[in-house]
């Protein structure tokens, strides 16, 4: 009889159990993050736990990743953001991308030999952003002080953090190039000229002596009002002892790039002195009675609308999830919506984007007409504008291409932020001395011809890839989500969402399916690399699929199973205030915590 009972409970317990996962969705009422790393989603808990907001989180989760994934973001780069204010009922976008200096030109790259900007050294370096924008998130969104939501990353830089198997291996492929080429980086990210072992408690001396300088400077200011003590500590960066580093650094220090040239950059003191973080509005689409909405064209964002817009004209449910017809319907439209973002996006402030009528449902309508169901596309095919093929361009194997992290917080009260912070990683410039830290290299996402959207012009923003995701279901909070991946970022994500939206998977199923994007249109990153007809899959993708797929005219390439991106993402329940908070397991470190 008890051999019996027990069989038939793991009887019912098999056949109850859900689709295996890599990892629980984490459930909770009170917060939820998740982030690149499990030290900074404990961070940004311990902030909720303490009474911060979701901003406050957010914050102490950005400075924290700067210290735990330096390869992939340090605090000399950007983050986009976008915001949602319950009490509020807004939705604002942190401009999150500094601008080209003054003393930067075309003219300058084509006589020194340039035919596009170069992924790593000196000029390539735009202002820095990081610190002024999540200093404004604070200030203006948030509810903490500076030294509260900055100690606990000031501490893991001090006393250090176990090493960890990626960080380990892209410091062990840096570190004769740091030895030989950049010795402050050397002196940074070496343990006495040595790799530093898994394991190993790994420390920042000098990242933490400049986090303590922004620290100290607000400190100084506790008599005034908590937004001028964080202006004060903001100033020191832009405006003070920081900032004349920096600009010292760049200017009298000419290193060497993957190529062998030696320049100096162009910034200056005047670069950053006029440096503001810009809150902006949103755009955004509807799509299936969900508002969603991205940073300005600036960003790559807009495509991830103008793909929503198109597909919206579909019944994606009935062609099967990951189908041979699935996939190349997300393929051929995002082969329109990236041909546009080549066409038309840039900095809004330098050229006329005519988002009216890309993100329209009528020019959606008129996109959908030009995709051939039994044949992948070849051609380039902006609106209004003339087609033509790709040219084939095959990306420089010595120039590091960047990857970014990502955050996402939901709280109590329904507040949302979602950022990419990424830049200043250390494979691409090197560490301004005494600091800790190195400089962006996003000049690179700029062209060379005076004639494209995305032209290099002193004080332009160049047209970054970073692109967090927010969703209102009904005027309510509903989802904050993103991932690294340069210019897969609004593929994946995309497949993500229409997962949870159009195939109700849980937060998990939908980050852990295999996941495919398009290399069909030119790059972002130098030297603008584009394959056409291009199209890449993770290898749990079934070969009869894949098969299909290349029958339709798509080149496959299959890539590792688990290889794609990095998705986070938080959902939110407006009826009953649950949130379900997840991480992607690729890439091993990124992790979700709620309560």
């Amino acid at each position: 009889m008890e051999t019996k009972d027990t069989s038939n409970m793991l009887s019912v317990l098999a056949g109850s159990a859900v689709e295996f996962t890599t990892r629980p969705v984490v459930m909770g009422t009170n917060g939820m993050v998740t982030s690149g790393h499990y030290l900074a989603s404990k961070i940004g808990l311990r902030i909720l736990e303490d009474g911060g907001n979701a901003v406050d989180s957010g914050v102490a989760m950005g400075f924290a990743l700067a210290v735990l994934e330096p390869y992939i973001y340090g605090i000399g780069g950007e983050v986009p953001i976008l915001i949602y204010m319950a009490g509020e009922e807004r939705v604002v976008s942190l401009s999150g991308q500094g601008p080209a200096p003054k003393g930067s030109s075309i003219k300058w790259f084509k006589e020194n030999g340039f035919d596009a900007i170069r992924g790593d050294g000196l000029p390539a370096t735009a202002v820095p952003d990081a610190v002024s924008t999540w200093i404004s998130a604070l200030s203006n969104f948030g509810t903490m002080t500076l030294g509260q939501v900055l100690e606990p990353s000031i501490e893991l830089a001090r006393t250090g953090f176990p090493m960890y198997p990626t960080l380990q291996s892209a410091i062990a492929r840096q570190a004769q190039w740091f030895r030989d080429s950049w010795p402050t980086s050397a002196d940074a990210y070496l343990q006495g000229d040595r790799i530093p072992e898994v394991g190993e408690v790994y420390v920042q001396d000098d990242l933490a002596g400049m986090f303590m300088k922004l620290l100290e400077t607000e400190n100084r200011e506790k008599g005034s009002s908590r937004e001028e003590a964080l202006r004060a500590a903001r100033d020191v960066f832009y405006r003070g002892e920081i900032g004349e580093r920096i600009v010292k650094f760049v200017q009298e220090n000419e290193l060497p790039d993957t190529a062998g040239n030696r320049h100096n950059g162009f910034l200056s003191m005047e670069d950053l002195l006029e440096y503001e973080t810009r809150i902006e509005e949103p755009v955004t689409t509807n799509y299936r009675g969900y508002d969603v909405y991205k940073c300005g064209p600036w960003c790559q964002g807009p495509v991830f609308l103008q793909q929503l817009n198109i597909l919206e004209g579909y019944d994606l449910g009935s062609l099967g999830h990951n189908s041979p017809e699935y996939i190349h319907l997300l393929a051929e439209t995002a082969k329109l919506a990236f041909a546009d973002r080549e066409q038309y996006y840039g900095d809004p402030d330098f050229v006329d984007v005519p988002l009216d009528m890309l993100l329209s449902k009528e020019y959606a309508k008129e996109r959908r007409k030009l995709i051939d169901h039994d044949q992948a596309s070849k051609e380039l095919r902006p609106g209004n504008a003339l087609s033509a093929y790709p040219e084939e361009k095959e990306g420089d194997p010595r120039v590091f291409r960047g990857d970014t992290t990502h955050l996402d917080v939901i709280d109590r009260w329904g507040n949302m932020i979602s950022a990419t912070p990424s830049g200043g990683w250390f494979a691409s410039s090197p560490v301004v001395d005494g600091l800790g830290f190195p400089l962006g290299s996003r000049m690179q996402m700029f062209y060379l011809d005076p004639d494209h959207a995305n032209a290099l012009v002193p004080g332009k923003r160049p047209r970054t890839t970073l692109t967090p995701s927010l969703v209102l279901e009904n005027g309510k909070p509903f989802m904050v989500f993103g991932t690294p991946g340069g210019d897969q970022q609004d593929q994946w994500t995309l497949q993500f969402f229409l997962n949870c939206v159009d195939f109700d998977m849980n937060l998990q199923t939908a980050v852990d399916a295999p996941t495919f994007h398009s290399s069909h249109f030119p790059a972002s990153f130098y030297p603008h690399s584009a394959q056409a007809g291009r199209l890449n899959l993770e290898s749990r993708i079934p070969e009869s699929t894949i098969r299909v797929l290349q029958e339709k005219g798509h080149d496959a390439q299959v890539a590792r199973g688990w290889s794609h991106g990095r998705v986070l993402g938080i959902r939110y329940d407006a009826e009953s205030g649950v949130m379900s908070g997840v991480s992607t397991a690729r890439l091993e470190t990124g992790y979700a915590i709620g309560w």
